[in-house]
């Protein structure tokens, strides 16, 4: 089984009034609850490939924390995403044997409001350009609901592209490959130069979704310079989305009603 996208993080200051806002564009947004030992909670927003939105705040600060002190420094906005493993204590064995050190698997869970747990595994990469490693240890469907929930009255499937900006893109194309191993491996691209962009960009193919690696280009107005942007603030890193949907795509939303998020939409 391959990896493939499973969620993309996105940290807010109020996530009763990100909810209110991402149903107001159109989203359907189900409360997700609490982590037990940590002061924060959730709402996802699921879509029909499977891959999802977390919406994450913090009832109290966690300095330390990454996503809190991201949150903290910059406001709200994209701070992670992680890739489903067939198993997370093999795919971090089989990274290590190719170089790639993540930690873990590490134990986490969630308590829904309804009152049920969910229980994962968890692996962090060595560095940022990296998404971490979410694997269930409980049936996914509890974590990721199915059915009516990942139907959107904007019209929303999934996800066909996520930008991540990185400081050293051969350098971050051979992280992945050793991630994603001999077979998947072939569906990470060789560099090329984006044409009138300045910038280098590297393709990751996952799934339905492709993961679009920026080194830094120098042009204003460009996917370039938005990376270096990123890189001068928030660092290496996930920045920008499209997703995809039904029907006629709705207008691209402001940053302030996507919490920091930068969506856009792409007819399927």
């Amino acid at each position: 089984m391959a990896l493939t996208l499973d969620h993309i993080v996105i940290a807010v200051k109020d996530l009763e009034q990100t909810v209110a806002d991402y149903r107001a564009l159109g989203f359907n947004v189900l409360q997700g609850g609490d982590h037990p030992g940590r002061p924060t909670y959730n709402a996802l927003v699921v879509f029909a490939d499977g891959s999802y939105f977390e919406l994450i705040a913090w009832r109290s600060p966690s300095p330390g924390e990454r996503w809190w002190e991201l949150l903290n420094a910059h406001g709200d906005g994209i701070v992670d995403f992680a890739l489903l493993p067939p198993d997370t204590a093999s795919t971090v064995a089989g990274a290590k044997d190719r170089g790639l050190a993540y930690s873990g698997p590490h134990d986490g869970g969630r308590v829904r409001p309804d009152g049920e747990r969910l229980q994962w595994q968890t692996a962090r990469p060595p560095s940022n350009d990296l998404p971490f490693l979410c694997g269930d240890q409980t049936p996914r469907a509890l974590r990721v609901p199915e059915g009516d929930a990942r139907v959107h009255p904007n019209g929303a499937r999934g996800v066909t592209s996520l930008a991540l900006a990185v400081k050293d893109l051969d350098a971050s194309l051979a992280h992945y490959r050793a991630l994603l191993g001999e077979v998947q491996s072939a569906n990470v691209s060789a560099p090329f130069l984006q044409p009138g962009t300045g910038a280098r960009v590297g393709t990751v193919t996952l799934g339905r979704s492709t993961l679009v690696l920026t080194q830094a280009g120098p042009l204003p107005g460009t996917a370039g310079h938005t990376a270096s942007a990123q890189l001068g603030t928030r660092g290496e890193g996930p920045y920008a989305l499209v997703l995809a949907t039904e029907g006629n795509a709705p207008a691209t939303p402001t940053a302030a009603r996507t919490h920091g998020a930068a969506i856009e939409f792409a007819v399927a």
